[in-house]
């Protein structure tokens, strides 16, 4: 599994338009093949940080993702609307059973 993190510092007059963005983004990707979770969060602590978390099955599924001309066009406009540039972060993982 394949697990994505993003977040986005947002100036006070776009947070609004990021939270929309955000949120349409998410949406549209949870029906990509591949996607298995994919989730955009508000930091408690830091209320202009918007907070993205993704599960995709694997590399190839993350990839075309990032090849849509839509998730394209998202990360172009989320960039401009940003206080700073947008971080990501994406991991391998496997998981773990804590039953034991």
């Amino acid at each position: 599994m394949i697990i994505v993190t993003g977040n986005i510092l947002a100036k006070t007059e776009t947070l609004d338009e990021l939270i929309s963005l955000g949120l349409e983004h998410s949406r549209r990707s949870r029906f990509e093949p591949g996607c298995l979770a994919h989730a955009l969060h508000r930091d408690c602590e830091n209320p202009m940080r918007l907070v993205f978390f993704e599960e995709w099955t694997d590399h190839a599924a993350l990839a075309e993702h990032f090849k849509l001309p839509t998730s394209r066009l998202f990360a172009k406009k989320a960039f401009a609307l940003a206080a700073a540039p947008p971080k990501i972060e994406i991991y391998g993982a496997v998981a773990v059973d804590i039953k034991r």
